[in-house]
């Protein structure tokens, strides 16, 4: 199953609410806002989804902003001293940067699942 809602380069994880019995979704990852979105019906949900979007869109483009991108394309990982001396090793035995080398491993996992 799919939980994750996409528009424009943007995406958001879809949970329902027994509680108030509705769909809802919010667009993680952009700092200067909290965009959130809901709907009682899967065409109410996307239709809130895609105006939240266009909405932060035009507010950018009113301000002169650039709109963010949710992921920045850098993380920071925290592996523990053991699997980090471990991979610091690997990397030096395939001559490449731990970046690189954790930048295969997760493509590899990628492919496989």
């Amino acid at each position: 199953m799919n939980n994750i809602m996409k528009y424009k380069g943007y995406w958001a994880e879809i949970r329902y609410s027994d509680e108030d019995e509705c769909f809802f979704g919010v667009i993680e990852g952009l700092k200067n806002t909290s965009t959130s979105f809901e709907g009682t019906t899967v065409k109410e949900l996307k239709k809130d989804f895609k105006d939240a979007i266009d909405y932060y869109l035009e507010c950018c483009k009113m301000d002169n902003e650039e709109p963010e991108k949710q992921c920045k394309g850098s993380l920071n990982v925290r592996l523990g001293v053991e699997l980090h001396n471990k991979t610091k090793m690997k990397s030096i035995e395939k001559n490449i940067s731990i970046n690189e080398l954790i930048k295969e491993a997760v493509i590899a996992y990628l492919k496989t699942n």
